[in-house]
């Protein structure tokens, strides 16, 4: 029987991946998919120096950093999984890499907020060609089961990143300027993009690539629109990627501000993002034998009854440090639980097609959680009020949007 932690590509023989193993294939995607959380988490201890030495005065405003970057990634991934229908994968995904680090290298030495903020954005849709192209990769040679084992064993190495960056970020600034921060991003984009080059084969055969005429596209967005399970799921993960977004910009205010933790911050974040990192890892191990429904399922349902405790100490005045780690970190744990686990629901049915589903889904949550992240960062009053509210609103209105997709069928296999 195969193990969950080793999955088979599809079909028999080489696999779509050779000739890397299965090992490196996850960590490769897993790489790729670092680019984007590093190019966030690495800014966080960085804000105030930022906003100190380019003259943005609001703490409120400095979140502009973080969400401009995921406006222009949200935006990106539209069209890139029509691009890489019609021209491959590893084109297009070396392309994008070489934007991402030239890009990066504008934002060192941006000489403007406004500046940093155009090159941020840039940045930001860059970085949405591995989002799009890492999903699309994965789809190419798994699927079902497979694929969200495959997806999870890569979460749970990705998630080494968040717990790390804000780390190194903060090594950084104590060492030297915010701006080498972007310079380190330039590096680390340079060595994933050799990596690339040297190992990562074409994944779409030539006889599975699809037209990019404006009635082929429109053809596959009116598929992929027409699936009940990729929109409903697309929506949810949207409002859970909702969820981790709101605290990853009000995350820095929090522990600095409320709970006055000074350079202990990245410590706390990375107590937080270590959850996910665990989750993923047991979802990996979970989800052959119970399935992606059941798991993702039960997990929001958890996850709506913490932020009810939440909101309601936070409400009362009563959330201190440790509890507040306690059901935020339980919060962070179930996100990972769910968000690769909608992934690969709304993507089982567009294996045809798997760059452009990639695309609307990856835009389509990504739009949806800066949408709600900026509001809910913005709404940071200096207290815990906001987040944790935002936290159950957006669980009972994903646990809704379960329900209307699955016609009030919950927990099936």
């Amino acid at each position: 029987m195969t193990s969950p932690l080793q999955p088979q590509a599809k079909g028999s023989g080489i696999s779509a991946h050779f000739p890397m193993g299965f090992v490196e294939f996850v960590a490769m995607i897993a790489g790729l998919m670092a680019l984007n959380a590093l190019a966030m988490d690495i800014m966080l201890p960085a804000l105030p120096d930022i906003g100190s030495s380019l003259g943005v005065l609001r703490d409120n405003d400095r979140q502009a950093v973080l969400s401009v970057y995921m406006v222009g990634f949200g935006l990106g991934q539209f069209l890139i999984g029509s691009i890489s229908d019609r021209f491959g994968r590893r084109s297009v995904l070396l392309s994008g890499l070489f934007v991402y680090i030239v890009t990066a290298g504008l934002c060192a030495s941006a000489p403007s907020f406004e500046l940093l903020l155009f090159a941020r954005f840039a940045q930001g849709v860059a970085s949405s060609v591995p989002r799009v192209i890492t999903t699309s990769v994965v789809r190419d040679c798994y699927e079902g089961r497979r694929m969200a084992s495959v997806m999870s064993l890569a979460m749970t190495v990705f998630m080494a990143v968040p717990v790390l960056a804000p780390s190194i970020g903060q090594l950084i600034v104590l060492a030297a300027s915010w701006r080498f921060i972007f310079w380190f991003l330039t590096a680390y984009g340079i060595v994933i993009t050799a990596w690339v080059v040297l190992r990562l084969p074409e994944t779409l055969a030539r006889e599975r690539r699809r037209s990019i005429s404006p009635r082929s596209v429109l053809n596959a967005f009116g598929q992929v629109l027409s699936d009940r399970y990729t929109v409903g799921y697309s929506l949810a993960g949207g409002l859970m990627f909702g969820a981790m977004f709101s605290f990853l910009l009000s995350a820095q205010q929090i522990f600095i501000d409320i709970f006055h933790l000074g350079r202990l911050f990245p410590l706390a974040f990375a107590a937080v993002a270590l959850s996910i990192s665990l989750s993923s890892f047991l979802n990996a191990r979970l989800v052959g034998r119970l399935g992606m429904r059941r798991i993702s399922h039960g997990a929001i349902v958890v996850f709506a009854t913490l932020s009810l405790v939440s909101a309601t100490l936070a409400r009362l005045g009563l959330l201190s440090l440790a509890p507040f780690m306690v059901l935020l970190g339980g919060v962070m744990f179930l996100i990972g639980m769910i968000f690769s686990n909608f992934n690969a629901i709304a993507m089982e049915g567009q294996g045809k097609i798997a760059g452009t589903a990639s695309s609307l889904i990856g835009s389509a949550t990504t739009i949806i959680a800066t949408a709600i992240g900026y509001t809910v960062g913005q709404m940071f009053d200096g207290t815990l009020v906001p987040l944790t509210t935002a936290h159950l609103t957006l669980s009972l209105l994903c646990l809704a949007t379960i329900g209307i997709t699955e016609r009030g069928r919950y927990f099936r296999a």
